[in-house]
């Protein structure tokens, strides 16, 4: 489960866990591709210079500037936006064949609208790309992730289903300047993270508590966006420019507590499809899961609404959304163990309050410097197969795998990390047959991480906030090693050369 590599430089990677689970030592696909992650607004600094306009994230810390450690924002970040040759020379360091990386919106649209576009902005994710492509570095580009422009949030952002169109009309405008030199283009990042903390929970910008109303109409809103942008593409630009369109979605994997018991197996079943299911099932099959659909009816109407609060696809937008997808993108960190709650609160709404179920970590787990995780790679492949099973394979890039350890540049823990998680993956792709076509580990330099502020470090580079100086970590030398021989352990069986590290 979980490997201590300590003895990475004098005698070579472990072959296996800890606990005992072999580490596959088969090489990865010449094909398979290996990059790092990042987002606009968590690197980028300049937050209202050189033409961007203000996003909810700016005026939510703005608001509330105690919510995030030592009162940080992202103003200056990693300053990317002036440094992004430095970035660049990074992601070549760590030998990322490609960098899954975000545009800000209001870089590009100052107001969120198509009416102003911003040139300065146009140019820097110009010279950016252009900086990738001469590297041989492929862009991943996520066309939003988390920041919306503040003009469009003021007029209800996601619970607006006018942002469907608003959204449509930016995605087409990154299409025609950039799809050129772009030929992977992911959506939307994580939605629920959008809907659920940000309309429902409050705890992400716009800081809305609506659970379960607001948060389900930002669900269907998020989704219809998706959708357009992806018939956007597939119609005015696949012909010429040869891109794919997908979405990236977060989960957990939810392991039932008691393999034995048919209510915590049907627990952990509802929870991937109210999780992933929830946004994969309508870009795939064209609706929400009938366990989603029939739970949230059956709790509206006891809770005296006089219809489900999860919004309904008419017909034809059940055709617009069905099976717009080139690939599906997972977040992977963690795993929770879950079983059904007989004493859930009949008043709860949204994610957490319709579930009916109770989740946990089970202590055994190891725990990062970061409290609200656990290291379980095994669970991986038990999402990639959850995946296979229910969507017939589709073709995955995992987008985002990473482990939040601290200032340290001995990151051994996160060698371990990335090791036993890339084992899980190989797992899945020898074993299960799952088609997965890359991965991204979050993220190549620490950054901002939201609520977290700069209080939780991911990076392959240590960044020193005040200096911007980089420091790379030995996880760097491992991860960069992998790219290069494939291998995950010191020489891969059945290799061809010499391939050891």
């Amino acid at each position: 489960m979980f490997a201590w590599v300590v003895p990475l430089i004098a005698t070579g990677l472990l072959t296996t866990t800890a606990t005992g689970d072999k580490i596959n030592n088969t090489p990865f696909p010449k094909d398979f591709l290996f990059g790092t992650s990042t987002a606009a607004y968590q690197i980028e600094g300049a937050w209202n210079t050189h033409g961007k306009g203000e996003i909810n994230w700016d005026r939510f810390i703005s608001a509330n500037p105690a919510l995030i450690p030592d009162n940080a924002t992202a103003k200056v970040a990693c300053d990317s936006y002036h440094r992004y040759l430095e970035d660049v020379e990074q992601l070549k360091q760590s030998g990322s064949q490609f960098y899954r990386m975000s545009i800000a919106w209001s870089r590009i649209l100052p107001h969120g609208f198509t009416n102003k576009i911003n040139e300065e902005g146009v140019q820097y994710y110009k010279r950016l790309f252009a900086e990738l492509n001469r590297n041989n570095i492929v862009p991943f580009v996520t066309i939003y992730h988390f920041d919306t422009p503040q003009a469009i949030e003021d007029l209800g952002g996601w619970t607006n289903s006018d942002i469907v169109t608003w959204y449509g009309d930016y995605a087409r405008l990154l299409f025609r300047l950039f799809g050129d030199d772009v030929k992977y283009w992911m959506t939307v990042n994580e939605p629920k993270q959008s809907c659920h903390f940000g309309y429902g929970t409050g705890f992400f910008a716009p800081g809305t508590k609506s659970p379960g109303v607001g948060e389900y109409e930002c669900v269907k809103n998020i989704i219809m966006a998706h959708a357009t942008a992806w018939r956007i593409y597939d119609e005015e630009f696949r012909s010429t420019q040869n891109g794919q369109v997908g979405v990236v979605i977060d989960t957990v994997w939810y392991e039932p507590d008691n393999v034995t018991e048919v209510s915590s197996v049907l627990a952990s079943e509802f929870m991937m499809h109210f999780t992933y299911g929830l946004y994969a099932n309508p870009i795939v099959f064209g609706d929400f899961p009938d366990v989603v659909k029939e739970r949230v009816a059956r709790r509206s109407a006891a809770q005296g609404f006089p219809r489900s609060r999860l919004p309904v696809f008419t017909e034809e937008e059940q055709r617009l959304v069905k099976g717009t997808f080139d690939f599906l993108g997972l977040n992977y960190y963690s795993t929770l163990m879950i079983r059904r709650d007989p004493n859930a609160d009949p008043h709860g709404k949204g994610y957490d309050g319709d579930n009916e179920v109770f989740t946990y970590f089970d202590d055994s787990w190891p725990m990062p410097a970061k409290k609200n995780m656990r290291v379980v790679p095994w669970g991986m492949r038990k999402c990639l197969k959850w995946i296979q099973r229910v969507y017939g394979n589709p073709p995955v890039y995992i987008t985002e795998n990473g482990y939040p350890g601290n200032r340290t540049l001995d990151d051994v823990e996160r060698i371990d990390f990335i090791q036993s998680h890339l084992s899980s993956v190989k797992d899945a792709m020898d074993i299960d047959g799952a088609n997965v076509k890359g991965y991204s580990y979050w993220s190549i330099m620490d950054n901002f991480e939201w609520r977290f502020g700069y209080s939780v470090t991911f990076g392959l580079f240590d960044v020193d906030f005040e200096t911007q100086n980089r420091t790379a970590r030995k996880s760097l030398e491992y991860y960069r090693k992998v790219i290069s021989t494939r291998c995950l352990v010191e020489k891969c069986q059945d290799s061809v050369g010499d391939n050891s590290l």
